[in-house]
């Protein structure tokens, strides 16, 4: 299969240009069985539509019970690894369905477009996306993507990020109880990748074995309100890595993520 993008050089202003970026992934979603694109338009000001990216692929299995998971890149613009991983993970499933068995799964590559577009990590007003969830924001983006968090109820939340200030691999974990137990795993599998880290304080939070269970206020995150509690997991790679590294550790943890979580619940199911 064509790669999306060669991951061993340096981003180009080209390769951030969204619909350039996303156009084979588009094509692909042509003719596949499992991979839908749905794009959300927007428009910012009269006249000037603008999208936030979506993509559906759904697993092999029974649609009645499928598990439904939101994957989040590209909330901070100038974290590229997450937006790359998360089109390279929708062309590992394309190519291995059974990857995301029992699974509908919501991608969002980009979520802060405009950040992207200019390796910021702001989104265009200044403000920094991943604290404005849940405090009636009047950023558009984030009210587009807290209307999906509202409307889809997600079981599971993975958001994809990376951290200049960290030299290995770690991860925040919230919501379900089994949350940890399903992070753990993903970093012993990305570990064979990139180091993790195992400080005990990592942006400044209480660390145990590259698990933080604190986190900001205003992060993405499911409704306040949603009952029972998705799993939530933000995957930190570390920013100054080879990019290629961070996107196969990604992936690598994002598949582990949906594999084991898969597991457990059958497991609490007995089934």
């Amino acid at each position: 299969m064509k790669a999306v993008s060669d991951f061993r050089r340096p981003i180009s202003r080209e390769q951030r240009h969204i619909p350039t970026l996303l156009r084979p992934l588009d094509e692909l979603a042509r003719y596949s069985d499992h991979l839908f694109a749905a794009h959300i338009a927007f428009e910012r000001q009269l006249g000037v539509r603008e999208i936030l990216p979506k993509y559906l692929f759904a697993g092999p299995g029974d649609s009645r019970s499928y598990l439904r998971v939101g994957i989040f890149a590209g909330v901070h613009g100038d974290e590229a690894s997450g937006v790359h991983a998360a089109i390279e993970l929708l062309n590992r499933l394309h190519a291995e369905p059974e990857l995301a068995r029992g699974y509908e799964l919501f991608v969002y590559p980009v979520c802060n477009g405009a950040g992207f577009g200019e390796n910021s990590r702001w989104l265009r007003s200044g403000n920094d996306m991943n604290r404005e969830f849940w405090k009636g924001s009047s950023e558009l983006e984030v009210q587009l993507l807290e209307r999906q968090l509202l409307h889809l109820r997600f079981d599971g939340l993975i958001s994809l990020h990376s951290d200049d200030t960290s030299e290995g691999l770690y991860g925040f974990v919230k919501g379900h109880q089994l949350t940890r137990h399903v992070l753990e795993p993903a970093l012993e599998a990305a570990g064979s990748i990139l180091p993790r880290n195992f400080d005990r304080s990592i942006d400044n939070f209480e660390a145990n074995n590259g698990i933080i269970e604190l986190g900001y206020e205003g992060i993405l995150s499911a409704p306040p309100e949603q009952k029972p509690r998705p799993f939530e997991i933000v995957f930190e790679t570390p920013h100054h890595a080879a990019l290629e590294k961070q996107v196969a550790a990604h992936v690598r943890a994002s598949i582990t993520i949906l594999d084991r979580f898969r597991v457990l619940i059958s497991e609490a199911q007995n089934i």
